[in-house]
């Protein structure tokens, strides 16, 4: 009878295991929920931003934002003159420290 236990125990503990370790994130910012949701809330305040700038290349770039308020953006615009404005506008956004842009122009016909 014991040793059914010790089986059944084993076995509930290495599928219990299994999925805890699967479960872990890699995202340090999701481990400090306080942090993660004002990341993500500067994050979106920027898109919504670029979306109401109402340009169609600005729908292109992706923003992402670390634990400090960096915003990093990335992606591909048809001018220098839309790069320079997705910054200007991330630039504006109120709880933005700074801005890193990884903007690639694509080239003009």
């Amino acid at each position: 009878m014991k040793i059914r236990h010790s089986i059944a125990g084993l076995i509930a503990g290495a599928v219990l295991g299994s999925g805890v370790a699967m479960a872990a994130d890699s995202d340090t910012d999701r481990s400090n929920p306080e942090a993660f949701v004002k990341d993500s809330a500067i994050t979106t305040k920027v898109k919504a931003k670029l979306t109401a700038d109402h340009m169609s290349s600005l729908a292109r770039i992706h923003v992402d934002t670390d634990k400090e308020g960096v915003v990093w953006l990335s992606g591909t615009v048809e001018s220098q003159t839309v790069a320079a404005n997705a910054v200007q506008i991330a630039k504006s956004t109120e709880g933005v420290r700074s801005v890193h842009s990884d903007i690639k122009v694509e080239k003009e016909d």
